[in-house]
C-alpha cells in the first residue's frame, strides 16, 4: 500500500496556513509527531474527535524517523530495532495493511571475546543451548533457569489478549504482586536485582556473563552494578511482536516506517499532521500559543514532548506538585549513537567473514566487569572512558533499499558517554567519541578502519537538539522499578484538559504505541465521562 508519509520522508509540511489551522475549531491538539503522538490522533480521530498535530522539527517520527545521512543511504536517527511495537496498535491502526513489514532477528545476539572464542545466542531455544553446551557447558542448565524466570514474567504480567499490563493505565504494586503470587524469583527481577546479580544467580562462565551484562542497562544512566538494572533486560524482553515472545526485528525501509505508516493511520482518520510548527506554550483548557504568537484553542492538549519540555510549555500553569514529580526523574541521557556507512561488513576476529550467520544478528563489543564499572564511573565524572561497549545492527543486509549496492548501514548503540564533558564540549570533542567507539570495535574486528567509510555522531546534547529529547535520554527519563508501573508519570496530569501521551508515561521508552493509545483511551474516557 502506497504510504503519502514515507513518499516525503516524514516531511509533510504544512496543511494549510497557520491562519486558517488557527480558525478552525479543534476537540484537540496533540504536540508532537513522535511515534506516540501519532498513535494517539490516529485513536483519537477514528472516535470522530477533531484532532491537530504540531510538530517542530519538519520531519514527523521524532527518535523513530527515517533520515538520509549519506547520499542514497536511509537510516533512523535513533531507533533501530522493532520488538516492543505493542500487537494491538499493529491490528487495530492496520499498520500490515498499509505496509508494514518486518524480519524477525532469529539469529539472536552474537558475542565475540578478546581471547578469541565467541557465542552467538540464536533466538531459537534448541540451536542456542546447543551453543551454550560447546561454550560453557556447566551453564546449560543455569542458562534454561534464567531464561524461564523472564518467561514467567512475560506470561504473568503480558499474557496475550486483553489482560496485558501494559493497557490502559498503569497497574498498582498490590495488582502485579496478585499476579505473581510467590514467583520471588520473578518479583526480584522486576523489582530490585541488578543486572549482574541476575546473571550471577544463573551462570558461573564471566565471559557468558558479560555478554548479558549490557542487556540490563540499553538507554539507561546505571552500571550493571546498580539495583533494577536486570528490570531493564526483562522490560526488553516482554513483548509479543508478531506472536514471537521476546522477539526483536528490522523493519523493512527502516524503524521510521513504523511512524510513517502511523501518520498514515491518522490522516485516514482524519486527523490533521502539521509540521515545522513549534509550540510555545500549553495553555491548560484552551490550547496553545505558536512560536509565531499564532493561537490555537482545544480543551484538550496531548502532549509528546518529553515531560521537562512539557513543563517548560506550562510555565507559571503547571501544578506544584506534578512539577515536582516531572523534576524528580532522572533524565540524563548517557549513550551515543553512530551512524555508520561501509564498504564492508565487519571482519570478526573470532570468527572471521564479512558475510557471516553472525552479520544476521545483533552483535555486542562487551566489556569485562572491571571495564564495565570504570566506563561507567568516567562518564559520571565527565570523563570518557578507555573503551565504549557498543551493539551494533546491520539493516542493509536484510534489507537492500536502504543503501546503494554493495554497501552497508551500521547502527552503532553505545555507552557510556558524559552528556557534558569536565573538559571540552561535545563540538570540540565529537571526532574523539568517534575515534574511541571504533577503537572500541577494533579490539574485536581486523578492517573497521577500512570498512567505514562515514559516520555520524549523536551524544545526548546533539539527540536532545536534533530529535527535541531533554537531556538526551531516548526514553524520556529512565526506566528503572522506581519509575516504573504506578510510579511512572500518568497520562492524565492535574491540569485541565492537559495530558500526555510519550514515553515518559506506563509503560516506558521504546517504540511500543500502545502509550499513545492509552492516553488517547484516557482522553475519550475523560469526554464522555463529562458529557
Amino acid at each position: 500500500m502506497f504510504s503519502r508519509t514515507a513518499a516525503v520522508l516524514g516531511k509533510v509540511g504544512l496543511p494549510a496556513s497557520l491562519r486558517e489551522l488557527a480558525t478552525r475549531t479543534w476537540d484537540a491538539v496533540i504536540v508532537g509527531a513522535g511515534h506516540n503522538g501519532l498513535a494517539c490522533a490516529a485513536y483519537l480521530a477514528r472516535a470522530d474527535k477533531r484532532v491537530l498535530v504540531l510538530e517542530a522539527r519538519e520531519r514527523v517520527g521524532g527518535a523513530c524517523t527515517v533520515e538520509e545521512p549519506f547520499p542514497g543511504v536511509y537510516m533512523s536517527p535513533c531507533a533501530y530495532l522493532a520488538g516492543l511495537l505493542h500487537p494491538l496498535v499493529v491490528a487495530e491502526l492496520r499498520l500490515a495493511e498499509r505496509g508494514f513489514q518486518w524480519t524477525p532477528a532469529v539469529n539472536g545476539l552474537f558475542v565475540p571475546f578478546l581471547d578469541g572464542s565467541s557465542i552467538q545466542l540464536w533466538d531459537d531455544d534448541a540451536a542456542c543451548e546447543a551453543e551454550i553446551r560447546r561454550f560453557a557447558s556447566g551453564d546449560v542448565e543455569g542458562w534454561r533457569a534464567m531464561n524461564d524466570v523472564i518467561r514467567r514474567l512475560r506470561d504473568a504480567l503480558r499474557p496475550e489478549g486483553d489482560r496485558d499490563m501494559w493497557i490502559g493505565d498503569a497497574p498498582t504494586q498490590e495488582q502485579v504482586d496478585e499476579r505473581l503470587g510467590s514467583d520471588d524469583e520473578a518479583k526480584h527481577l522486576l523489582y530490585d536485582w541488578s543486572m549482574a546479580e541476575f546473571v550471577e544467580r544463573y551462570l558461573r562462565d564471566e565471559r557468558l556473563q558479560s555478554a548479558y551484562l549490557g542487556q540490563g542497562v540499553i538507554g539507561t544512566n546505571a552500571s550493571p552494578f546498580d539495583p533494577g538494572t536486570a528490570s531493564i533486560r526483562f522490560h526488553h524482553a516482554s513483548g509479543r511482536l508478531g506472536g514471537m515472545p521476546g522477539m526483536w526485528g528490522y523493519v523493512q525501509g527502516g524503524m521510521g516506517m513504523v511512524s510513517f505508516y502511523l501518520c498514515d493511520a491518522a490522516h485516514e482518520a482524519g486527523a490533521v499532521v502539521a509540521s515545522g510548527v513549534p509550540v510555545a506554550r500549553i495553555i491548560p483548557g484552551d490550547g496553545v500559543v505558536l512560536d509565531g504568537g499564532e493561537r490555537i484553542n482545544a480543551p484538550v492538549v496531548i502532549s509528546n514532548a518529553d515531560p521537562r519540555r512539557t513543563l517548560a510549555m506550562l510555565g507559571e500553569t503547571a501544578d506544584a506538585t506534578w512539577q515536582t514529580r516531572v523534576e524528580g526523574v532522572p533524565i540524563e541521557g548517557c549513550t551515543v549513537k553512530l551512524n555508520v556507512l561501509l564498504r564492508e561488513l565487519p571482519n570478526f576476529i573470532a570468527r572471521p567473514g564479512t558475510d557471516a550467520p553472525h552479520h544476521y544478528a545483533q552483535i555486542n563489543a562487551p566489556l569485562t566487569h572491571a571495564e564495565w564499572k570504570a566506563a561507567f564511573a568516567a562518564s559520571r565524572q565527565g570523563e570518557l572512558p578507555e573503551h565504549l561497549w557498543c551493539e551494533l545492527y546491520f539493516q542493509s543486509v536484510h534489507d537492500s533499499t536502504v543503501a546503494p549496492a554493495g554497501l552497508h548501514t551500521m547502527s552503532v548503540f553505545a555507552q557510556y558517554v558524559p552528556y557534558r564533558f569536565t573538559d571540552g564540549t561535545w563540538m570540540t570533542r565529537r571526532d574523539e567519541v568517534k575515534r574511541l567507539a571504533f577503537k572500541s570495535l577494533a579490539r574485536f574486528c581486523s578492517n573497521i578502519d577500512s570498512a567505514v567509510m562515514d559516520a555520524q555522531v549523536l551524544g545526548p546534547p546533539d539527540i536532545e537538539q536534533n530529535v527535541g529529547l531533554t537531556g538526551g535520554h531516548i526514553f524520556q527519563g529512565e526506566c528503572l522499578p522506581p519509575f516504573m508501573g504506578a510510579k511512572r508519570l500518568s497520562a492524565r496530569t492535574p491540569m485541565q484538559g492537559v495530558y500526555l501521551c510519550g514515553a515518559c508515561t506506563h509503560p516506558g521508552g521504546s517504540v511500543i504505541g500502545i502509550n499513545g493509545r492509552n492516553a488517547a483511551m484516557a482522553v475519550l474516557h475523560d469526554l464522555n465521562k463529562r458529557s
